[in-house]
């Protein structure tokens, strides 16, 4: 009989990380059934913390695995899919009837149909290198805790009509979707200069402290901007594409003065942009 090869401990570290934030979806959806709404939100905001860290401590430590990933996409359909459906139609869809519930399995249908795509581009080799500079329409996690907007408004004391609600629900599953090409934020690097370690550990710090003092208004107002700022992935992958073409047509031009033929330049025919999986 064959003995199973051991696996070393630091692949398991970021899987458990997973499993962590798929716990937080799952009770989010249990707190939602109980109308205990606000810690239903905080845990959806912390399995997207979890989410982000699970993928960087696995490279980090250099624990990354199939299975990892896999298991990271399943947990993200639950948490960032499933869960946010759920939450908002116990809290203001249901009165709607039928169509409120439509609209929370459209939300998760589109999770899971985004989550289905990226699996299938990021394994396409014409990908030019900037594409990994954009997401490919809104990531799962940005679409959990935007859609979530009226909830916060909600604590904000400003109500939302559940027919709005109904239609913004619809407008985000439409964008997770989407050929919009999303600034991912990669293309910043992962490391600081250490000049601005010290501020960026104290904007870090005062984030946290925000969002545990004043969540619905930090929520709300990053919902909103990170919203508003969408274009501007279009305008940054439209001059990258214009970069390419100067690129291509120069190439050309010299191919034929010097007679060679002129080397391709990858087509962006995927606007996807994430990096390897995470984990």
């Amino acid at each position: 009989m064959r003995r199973l090869r051991q696996i070393p401990v630091r692949v398991l570290v970021p899987n458990v990380i997973t499993l962590l934030a798929l716990c937080a979806g799952l009770t989010g959806i249990r707190l939602a059934i109980e109308e205990r709404y606000e810690l239903a939100l905080a845990a959806i905001v912390f399995a997207a913390v979890l989410d982000a860290v699970d993928g960087r401590v696995a490279r980090m430590i250099k624990g990354t695995s199939r299975f990892g990933a896999e298991l990271d996409s399943l947990a993200d359909f639950v948490n960032f899919g499933v869960a946010p459906g759920l939450i908002l139609y116990f809290w203001g869809l249901k009165p709607l009837g039928n169509i409120g519930w439509i609209a929370a399995m459209v939300f998760a249908i589109c999770a899971s149909l985004r989550l289905a795509r990226f699996n299938v581009q990021i394994e396409d080799p014409d990908r030019p290198v900037w594409a990994g500079n954009f997401f490919t329409g809104i990531p799962a996690p940005a679409g959990a805790i935007a859609v979530l907007l009226p909830i916060y408004l909600y604590f904000l004391q400003v109500p939302v009509p559940p027919t709005l609600t109904l239609i913004y629900t619809f407008v985000i599953a439409g964008l997770m979707i989407s050929r919009l090409p999303v600034l991912s934020g990669k293309k910043y690097g992962a490391r600081v200069p250490p000049e601005l370690v010290l501020p960026v550990i104290l904007v870090a710090v005062c984030l946290i402290a925000l969002l545990v003092s004043y969540p619905w208004y930090l929520l709300t107002a990053g919902t909103i901007v990170y919203l508003a700022l969408l274009p501007l992935g279009w305008f940054s992958r439209k001059r990258y594409q214009e970069a390419d073409a100067a690129a291509l047509r120069t190439g050309r031009a010299a191919a034929v003065e010097t007679g060679q033929a002129p080397s391709p330049v990858p087509s962006d025919d995927e606007g996807d942009a994430r990096p390897a999986r995470l984990n």
